[in-house]
Formats: structure tokens, C-alpha cells, sequence
């Protein structure tokens, strides 16, 4: 019999972390889902792909120290044990950079950064204490590797998760702890909906990618249960480009 797998997986109620949910459920993971106000999970868990998994919601604020401690604790409670950490939660920001204000500045680095370093820290710190095997997988972003206008917090927060993946690869591996990332470019979500709706917005943010398409959900999905899975045992400290081929100008 397969052993259990549990997941803790942040901002599943929409989109990315949405589509990650599903994927994983489908995969046989119990699952313990943030997000900052667990209502909207109510239909999220009312799924097939749910049906005789434990799945519990969790309300976190990653700009929370307390709330991350909290959570982490809830997610424990309620599954057992804790085999894999995605880090997808995260906030976005399009504004020229000589406007950002330092409110908003804090806003995304203690959200996007901050928040999942600390997560990543005590989900770390319970597998070196019980001398158990995890996984990592941060969701971060072609902008954290190429530049572009207008995404400068975003895309700096992005850069420093990606190098948080690396940083923790290499001081985890001896204690059997894998750490990944996943860097999708543009993925058509809903809340992408109305921007990519614009004809020439749409055709400027395909121009970039040397495909021809937005990826899916589901393609960014399968890259987390890839990096996740016994597969991909000797990946650690890797950053998957799931992006058309935009970063390989």
C-alpha cells in the first residue's frame, strides 16, 4: 500500500493554487489549504477530486508571524503529519516604480518573501526535529529571472524566492529535505481574465513567449507533482521554467 502524503499548500481558492489543490488531491495527498479568509474554500472542497481525502482549511496571513505560526500548527494538528510545503500564496503589484509606496512595498516583500520564508523556516524545522524527509516547492515567476516595466516589487520578492530555493537546497540536503521552485510566465487565470481580454495587451504578452499560448494551470500544477513526487528525488535547489520558452532568449 502506498504510504499517506500530506500537503500544506497556501492561497488555494482561485487559480494557481487552486488548480495545485486539485492536482495533488488527484495525486492521493490529504491537504491542509490557506487562505486568508477560508469562506470561499467552502466550493473549492465540495470537488470530485476531494472525495475520501482529508483536506482541511486553514486561515493564514503570511504578513503575520503569529498567524504563520498558527496555521502551521492547525495544518499539523489536522493531518498528522506534513510531507510537502507549496508556497503559492503571494500579492501582486503593476505600478512604476517611483511610485511604489513603502506601505506597498511591505505589503508584497512580507507577503511574497517574508511571509514564505518564515513558513518554509518552521516547516523545516519540524522536519529536521523529527528527522523525517520533506519537500518544498515554491511558486515563483519568469519576473523574478527577466526584467520587465511596472513589476519591480513583485519581481524583486519572486528573484529572492527563487534564491531562498537554493540557499535552503544546499543547507537541507544532508537532512533529506528537497527544495524547488516552479517559474511560470503568464498563466491564464481568472484573474488574468479581463487583461488578457484587452486584443492588444493580449497579442504584446504573447509576443514574449516563443510558443504562442499562455500556459495553463494544469501544466503549472503537473510541474509542483512532478518536483514533489519520488521522480524527481534528485532535484533540489532548481527553479522549473514553465514559460514557453520566454526565458530562453
Amino acid at each position: 500500500m502506498d504510504q499517506p502524503r500530506r500537503a500544506l499548500v497556501t492561497g488555494t481558492s482561485t487559480g494557481l493554487g487552486r488548480a495545485i489543490a486539485l492536482a495533488l488531491a488527484r495525486e492521493g495527498y490529504d491537504l491542509a489549504l490557506t487562505e486568508l479568509d477560508i469562506a470561499p474554500l467552502t466550493e473549492l472542497l465540495r470537488g470530485p477530486e476531494f472525495a475520501g481525502r482529508k483536506v482541511i482549511p486553514v486561515q493564514l496571513d503570511l504578513r503575520s508571524q503569529e498567524s504563520i505560526g498558527a496555521a502551521f500548527d492547525r495544518a499539523l494538528t489536522g493531518l498528522g503529519e506534513i510531507d510537502l510545503l507549496v508556497n503559492n500564496a503571494a500579492r501582486a503589484l503593476v505600478k512604476p516604480t517611483i511610485d511604489v509606496t513603502l506601505a506597498e512595498w511591505d505589503d508584497i516583500i512580507d507577503t511574497n518573501l517574508k511571509g514564505s520564508f518564515f513558513l518554509t523556516q518552521r516547516f523545516g524545522r519540524y522536519c529536521i526535529e523529527r528527522g523525517r524527509a520533506g519537500a518544498i516547492v515554491s511558486m515563483v515567476s519568469t519576473h523574478g529571472v527577466t526584467g520587465i516595466a511596472q513589476r519591480a516589487v513583485y519581481g524583486i520578492s519572486k528573484a529572492g524566492l527563487i534564491q531562498m530555493t537554493k540557499m535552503l537546497a544546499i543547507e537541507w540536503a544532508d537532512k533529506n529535505i528537497r527544495v524547488n521552485a516552479v517559474a511560470p510566465a503568464t498563466v491564464l487565470t481568472p484573474s488574468r481574465a479581463q487583461m488578457l481580454n484587452d486584443p492588444e495587451r493580449r497579442k504584446e504578452m504573447l509576443a514574449r513567449i516563443p510558443t504562442g499560448r499562455f500556459v495553463t494551470t494544469e501544466e503549472v500544477a503537473a510541474a509542483v507533482v512532478y518536483l514533489a513526487s519520488p521522480a524527481a528525488a534528485s532535484v533540489t535547489g532548481h527553479t522549473l521554467m514553465v514559460d514557453g520558452g520566454l526565458t530562453a532568449y
